[in-house]
């Protein structure tokens, strides 16, 4: 029965989304007019806030299956919902602004960080998890798993909160500022609740 509610959350996702798009191209003359260029702020955080999102939902459904904690199960789900929702909304002004969904240029260059953004074993921006890292994660259970995750989505956030700053700054696209903004409220907001489900299990975000 909870695998089914994940399931209709993902549909509702994909509602959220189309509901999004059509948004964007009725937000008068910043949205449906003129299209950001590719090389642009606007295009550059669509595009790397997609993969960014992409992978705090991949490891919110890995701790949805190892871990039985009510508290940590929700975050869980809220975080996998309002990222996919937010993904399916960038990448559709991609697809409204008829640009590539994938750039030859390092993630982050639009912020200046091209030469810096890209880590070790997978790790393609700042706070994303490392491919052993995410390995692991579905190896673990119980309180294991909810430490991991938790510090992981702490660092992943942490990450997504710099980034959304940058497109606040940079971004030209008024619809896309005020998502941005809102992504800045809503992960720092998570962040203090993280901190807190932590303490709790005798445990603190990394350094």
């Amino acid at each position: 029965m909870r695998h089914l509610g994940w399931i209709a959350g993902g549909a509702a996702a994909v509602l959220v989304a189309a509901g999004a798009i059509t948004y964007a191209v009725a937000d008068g003359d910043d949205s449906g007019t003129r299209a950001p260029a590719a090389d642009s702020a606007d295009a550059g955080f669509a595009r790397d806030m997609a993969v960014h999102h992409q992978q705090a939902v991949e490891m919110s459904y890995i701790v949805r299956d190892r871990t039985k904690s009510t508290e940590v199960r929700r975050l869980a789900y809220d975080i996998a919902q309002t990222q996919a929702n937010q993904r399916g909304m960038l990448l559709g002004w991609l697809d409204l602004w008829e640009l590539p969904k994938v750039s030859a240029d390092p993630p982050m260059t639009w912020m200046g960080m091209g030469d810096m953004a890209s880590g070790k074993d997978g790790s393609l921006m700042p706070g994303m998890a490392t491919n052993t890292e995410m390995k692991r994660l579905g190896t673990l259970d119980g309180k294991q798993a909810e430490v991991f995750y938790l510090q992981l989505m702490t660092d992943h956030h942490k990450g997504g909160i710099h980034m959304a700053e940058g497109c606040v700054e940079k971004c030209t696209v008024g619809v896309e500022k005020r998502l941005a903004q809102g992504m800045v409220a809503s992960q720092q907001s998570e962040l203090d609740l993280m901190a807190g489900l932590l303490k709790q299990r005798g445990a603190k975000p990394r350094d």
